[in-house]
């Protein structure tokens, strides 16, 4: 009897066990529901990714991007350092509002590390500073000079910047929280939050662990731009800079940073910033800036044109370069529209690797003479690095518009003689 009274008693806790789970069952559905109705409505806000029609202009929607965001404006080549209301901008989603506790922010380090760290910006600042002289550009840079044109941010050919960024290198902070053998990736969390392509997400990004730890380039956690505090759009008050890589892994509002055993798959990393020919292609991802050269346009503009006019004689010709794969080495002009090229001077820096090398990672300067007669001339420079890699004369395309380094076209009249 008492067998069957337990039996009884185990027979009535699986019911009630059943019950539970029926309920938990439930539970787990009618929250799929709500997650699933929570996706939809973000959808009908959040458009997919897409490519222009053939005769389709720039819409109002990316034209709001382009005023939110800007490039630098092609003189300002003429600076080496780029001063910060000048260097290019893009964000993502919003600005955050970190003024109000820039003094209590707090950055941590977590995830396959054996000692977890919670960093304020007093404790960041009293590791030894590190200053990197850095050239930044966007993964986008030249997407609205492609056919067909991937419908995003409308750069040409100026999101670039080059700054001196101070901070802490990051290795120094995954030294003293020391990885776990199994960390792969450091993943790196923003504070800013938005929607893309239908997905809530804050902006996130990873590096793998070699590069993350690597001495040359060496990634800091930046506090510092040109001297002073990051201004609040270069991710006030900590930022990381990644030397070499395009701008979507050079994290802004930098709050977190988390060390895992299995590669990210997050948005940015995963569906957004690959190199893809159709929307089935997994693609590859986008990582170093490919090299690229860019001439201050000489002369004087038309307002809305910026076709330049120049007088007849000898013009100086000069401006930037860079590649984040190896430094540059030739720097080639055409004054013809591309049917031939000269070979252009590239002056050695003062010092070539700058102090502790942070200029191994900057622009270039080059320069030379063109000998302008009457008429309309296209002018054009292109970059070759040490490794190799060269401006194409035809365009890379792809469906994110990302790594075009499509030689730069400045078409420039000459007045006739006498004028």
């Amino acid at each position: 009897m008492g067998g069957r009274d337990g039996e009884a008693h185990e027979a009535g806790g699986q019911r009630e066990v059943g019950g539970q789970a029926n309920e938990a069952g439930g539970q787990a559905r009618e929250a799929h529901k709500t997650h699933e109705a929570h996706i939809s409505a973000l959808r009908a806000v959040s458009a997919p990714a897409r490519v222009a029609e053939p005769v389709e202009g720039i819409s109002q929607e990316e034209l709001a991007l382009a005023a939110r965001n800007h490039g630098l404006p092609l003189e300002a080549l003429r600076y080496d350092l780029t001063p910060p209301g000048l260097h290019y901008v893009l964000v993502h989603y919003d600005i955050p509002d970190a003024d109000a506790d820039a003094d209590d922010w707090t950055l941590t380090v977590g995830g396959r590390v054996r000692t977890p760290l919670s960093l304020d910006m007093t404790a960041l600042r009293s590791f030894p500073p590190v200053t990197h002289r850095v050239t930044m550009e966007c993964a986008g840079n030249g997407r609205a000079r492609l056919t067909p044109r991937p419908v995003s941010q409308p750069w040409l050919v100026e999101a670039v910047g080059t700054a001196d960024w101070t901070g802490v290198p990051l290795r120094t902070l995954l030294a003293e929280a020391g990885a776990e053998p199994d960390a792969v990736e450091a993943v790196f969390t923003g504070a800013d939050h938005g929607v893309e392509r239908g997905v809530e997400q804050d902006y996130q990004r990873s590096l793998p662990l070699e590069d993350a730890t690597a001495d040359d380039p060496e990634v800091l956690v930046a506090y510092e731009m040109n001297g002073a505090p990051l201004p609040p759009q270069h991710g006030h008050p900590l930022r990381l800079v990644v030397p070499g890589w395009y701008g979507m892994a050079h994290v802004k509002w930098l709050r977190d940073i988390a060390l895992t055993s299995t590669p990210f798959t997050g948005f940015q990393q995963a569906v957004a910033y690959r190199y893809r020919q159709s929307p089935d292609d997994l693609g590859d991802p986008v990582t170093r800036i490919s090299p690229r050269a860019l001439m201050i346009p000489p002369g004087f503009p038309d307002f809305m044109s910026r076709t330049r006019v120049v007088r007849p004689g000898t013009i100086k010709l000069e401006g930037r370069a860079w590649s984040g794969h190896a430094p540059v080495t030739k720097v080639e002009v055409s004054t013809d529209d591309g049917e031939s090229w000269q070979e252009a001077e590239l002056p050695l820096p003062e010092n070539p690797d700058g102090k502790d090398g942070r200029a191994r990672w900057a622009w270039r300067t080059w320069r030379t003479t063109w000998r302008a007669t009457p008429g309309t001339h296209v002018l054009s420079a292109r970059a070759t690095d040490a490794a190799g890699h060269s401006q194409p004369l035809t365009q890379p395309w792809n469906r994110g518009g990302f790594g075009n380094n499509l030689v730069q076209r400045i078409a420039v009249f000459c007045l006739p003689q006498g004028d």
